[in-house]
């Protein structure tokens, strides 16, 4: 069995089909069971899934980091130091000496210009969070440059809060890639994106072995990396969805971390020496948005109740157990100016009173799109069963997350229930997509949560831009604060849970990072006893 898993550390994708029993995977190899068919491309400039940015935060070096523990302490990564311009429109960085790529390639400032460039002209799904400083294809060679090898230079259209920019820059667009190397394979003009959906061409203190899509995923050290090499020499992770097969693949020693435990398999290994939990809170909300095409859903009075219609306490102990808290504000706790104040629970005699003042006193029927998953359709079922106490007939349409996600998109929906994880840690990142929406027309440019449930915030709008523009934390986070209770009286969502991720592993495996977001798990750290 050894001789096995040696072969497949080597280079061989890692099949989907349970291995054989084993007493421990190899001491420097780091085997995970985690569910990554959402991974679509390895290209940071164009990933914008959980899976796929993981990868590349433990592949890719970021201009800048932040401290998981206290997310208001950002540090230099690949950017040594910084400098603000008294205007607080142009950014200076100091690009770190000493930094390799894994082609031998120097890192420079040119390499970080390009990437940075490279994002806003393939202007793939997460190119918004450069765009909203005002870069365009047609600027951003002009406003984004090398001044030499170890300066770079980014203007931005207006002096917004330097948190603000400097939190986007620890975002996957910030990863730097190897300039040479990824234009040594461009074709027709495309910048690599074609390469670079399958290979890498970063300095990351891991990098791409071997990617199978929809089996496997497997790293290998990177010896030189500048910041230290890695204990674990290679990460294997396997495409495993089943979370009793992910048990059993822990159980048995097959896989040092299980990362998708539900409730069922957490309670069944509570007692099991050799096995321990770590968990995590994360920035990820739990909601239901409510489309105001629905003539119903369009009620105030409505949407009020059925705020009142969520078992959030039984939810979050049950289905969710030891997996989320209890959170109704589009902020996660942790971030600035985050209002951790929940207003609403289960009341049945409340939300029957609303509905009356509606008009509605028997109820309405409506639809809800939900991903087909096990924690999900519970969790539907559970509201399905409340809102039926007040008269409300809640249809469930199943589908996979491709399918309710589109349709989400497209704004063809009732309800959807969703997990929204925030793209970086400034708060403007989830003010611009839950209470700002400048045109609610079908064919809008923009197309924020408030847009896909066709709501129009009205002038919390202007509010969401003022608060990027205001310097002062402590009057920034009370702007929020306020923005915050508008949604929560009147907005078009049901927010219920802000998520806590597990990682269920062997005991003999230590300092895995589960870190605030998605992208700040880190696998570098690892040791085995």
């Amino acid at each position: 069995m050894r001789k096995l898993i040696a072969g497949l550390v080597m280079g061989t994708a890692l099949a989907t089909t349970p291995l054989a029993a084993q007493a421990e995977t190899p001491k420097n190899v780091l085997v995970m069971a985690n569910a990554i068919d959402d991974l679509i491309t390895l290209d940071p400039a164009g990933m914008f899934e959980f899976s796929g940015l993981e990868y590349a935060g433990n592949t890719y070096d970021r201009l800048i980091g932040f401290d998981n523990d206290d997310v208001s302490k950002i540090y230099g990564v690949i950017a040594e130091s910084w400098d603000v311009s008294e205007d607080g429109k142009t950014y200076t960085f100091k690009i770190r000496d000493g930094i390799k790529f894994a082609s031998g390639n120097d890192l420079t400032a040119e390499d970080a210009a390009f990437s940075l460039q490279r994002v806003i002209l393939l202007d793939g799904s997460p190119a918004f969070i450069l765009g909203q400083f005002g870069l365009t294809p047609e600027n951003v060679k002009e406003k984004i440059r090398a001044v030499d090898d170890s300066t770079l230079v980014m203007e931005v259209d207006k002096p917004y809060a330097p948190s603000f920019v400097l939190y986007c820059l620890t975002s996957g667009v910030g990863s730097v890639v190897d300039k040479e190397e990824v234009l040594a394979h461009e074709e027709d003009g495309d910048l690599g994106s074609n390469w670079m959906k399958t290979n890498y061409a970063g300095s990351g203190p891991f990098e791409l072995n071997k990617w199978v899509a929809g089996q496997s995923l497997s790293l290998k050290a990177n010896e030189d990396y500048w910041d230290g090499a890695p204990e674990m020499k290679r990460v294997i992770i396997r495409n495993v969805k089943e979370a009793a097969s992910q048990q059993l693949l822990l159980e048995k020693g097959d896989i040092d971390i299980a990362r998708n435990l539900e409730a069922d398999q957490l309670a069944s290994i509570k007692g099991d020496d050799d096995i321990k939990i770590m968990a995590k809170g994360k920035g990820a909300l739990w909601y239901l948005g409510l489309s105001q095409k629905n003539e119903y859903l369009s009620k105030p009075k409505v949407r009020e109740a059925l705020k009142y219609l969520v078992d959030y306490k039984g939810i979050s102990e049950t289905i969710l157990a030891g997996r989320s808290q209890v959170h109704q504000a589009f902020l996660p706790e942790g971030f600035l100016g985050a209002y951790n104040e929940n207003p609403y629970s289960l009341n049945v005699e409340k939300a029957k009173e609303l509905l009356a003042e509606a008009g509605l006193p028997d109820g309405f029927t409506v639809t809800m799109d939900t991903r087909n998953t096990t924690a999900v359709m519970a969790m539907a079922q559970s509201i399905q069963a409340t809102w039926s106490l007040a008269g409300i007939n809640l249809e469930i349409i199943p589908g996979d997350n491709k399918q309710t996600l589109t349709k989400y998109r497209a704004r063809q929906h009732d309800i959807y229930i969703g997990r929204w994880g925030p793209d970086y840690q400034d708060p403007h990142t989830n003010a611009s997509t839950f209470a700002w929406n400048p045109d609610n027309s079908d064919d809008a440019t923009a197309k924020p949560l408030a847009w896909r449930n066709s709501w129009d915030p009205k002038g919390m709008t202007a509010e969401v831009d003022a608060a990027t523009l205001e310097r002062d934390d402590a009057k920034r986070a009370a702007m929020y604060v306020d923005l915050q209770k508008k949604v929560l009286e009147s907005g078009p969502f049901v927010i219920m849970f802000q998520e806590t991720e597990i990682a269920s592993m062997r005991k003999n495996v230590n300092n895995f990072v589960l870190g605030p977001s998605f992208d700040n798990n880190y696998y570098r750290y690892v040791t085995k006893d």
